[in-house]
């Protein structure tokens, strides 16, 4: 199982790659195997200021639907449109490809709430 270095995670296994204020969001691949095959991906937040832990999506998979959750209060600025019409980009590439949603950062100083790869690896166990 794949868990990078340069990321922050959360508790609901979503992962944060920061690049200046922008963030990028994606589910982990923890994430995506417990999942399984993803099927269909829905953000109807694009344009909207969301709170930390506020749901920003769902993720479906063949047997179940989950939300996804901000892990940092801001603005969220796109949808991976790539996922519209292949959204098993999550499960082949979750790191890569398969990111979610871009945001504007709010509060950066959220970020040292949220946990690194050995607190991660810690949460689930590998």
């Amino acid at each position: 199982m794949k868990i990078p270095e340069n990321l922050k995670y959360t508790k609901d296994h979503e992962w944060l790659r920061l690049e200046g204020d922008i963030a990028f969001i994606g589910i982990t691949d923890f994430a995506q195997k417990e999942l399984g095959d993803i099927v269909y991906i829905e953000v109807e937040t694009v344009g909207e200021t969301l709170d930390r832990e506020e749901t920003f999506g769902t993720i479906e998979a063949v047997k179940t639907v989950s939300d996804m959750f901000m892990p940092l209060s801001g603005k969220v600025l796109e949808f991976n449109e790539i996922l519209s019409d292949t959204p098993e980009k999550v499960n082949g590439d979750p790191y890569g490809e398969g990111w979610i949603v871009k945001i504007g950062v709010s509060d950066p100083s959220q970020i040292d709430d949220m946990l690194d790869t050995a607190q991660y690896k810690e949460l689930i166990g590998a």
